[in-house]
């Protein structure tokens, strides 16, 4: 089977075995990206974790070339793994909700306000949906690793902005 970043249409593909595989992302075919979110390393060892990518390009990354992915007609679609002890830094998406699955492990995620943080563990099969300009964010305090969907409500997000009470803020991916 032959993945394409463009999916076949409907109605121009050959066949309809051609379309069908063309629109299929397989686990086989995908691979734990560990240097997308590198940059952010910079802060601290915790801030490492792999991006696993199937529609688009997620919002920190360019990856329109990655031609394992299909490009996103309306959302981004990944799973990320997370290390034990890893974060994932607070950020806010300003054009899109974010939300995030628990296939695996557990995710303790912080919603901010003013200063404050709220803080929720999820874990297998559980769910947080964060709308568009609420900063978040998430830490694995478990002993394995986590893995989780992450789904964001944009074709391409606009770079996540990092407050000053985030470990990123000022932290570039030159």
């Amino acid at each position: 089977m032959s993945i394409t970043q463009q999916p076949l249409t409907y109605e121009t593909a050959e066949s309809l075995e051609e379309f069908t595989d063309s629109i299929i992302l397989t686990r086989a075919s995908r691979h734990e990206d560990w240097d997308t979110l590198g940059f952010q390393a910079k802060a601290g060892d915790q801030f490492k974790r792999a991006q696993i990518r199937y529609v688009g390009s997620g919002a920190t990354g360019n990856h329109e070339n990655d031609n394992r992915t299909i490009k996103s007609q309306g959302f981004t679609f990944s799973n990320m793994l997370l290390p034990p002890g890893a974060e994932g830094p607070e950020h806010t998406h300003h054009d899109a909700e974010e939300a995030f699955f628990v296939l695996e492990g557990e995710v303790e995620v912080g919603v901010h306000r003013d200063g404050q943080v709220v803080k929720r563990t999820l874990g297998y099969r559980d769910m947080i949906v964060v709308p568009a300009g609420v900063p978040r964010s998430l830490k694995n305090n478990g002993e394995v690793d986590a893995l989780f969907c992450v789904i964001i409500g944009a074709q391409k997000p606009q770079v996540p902005t990092y407050p000053e009470t985030s470990a990123m803020h000022g932290v570039t991916r030159d």
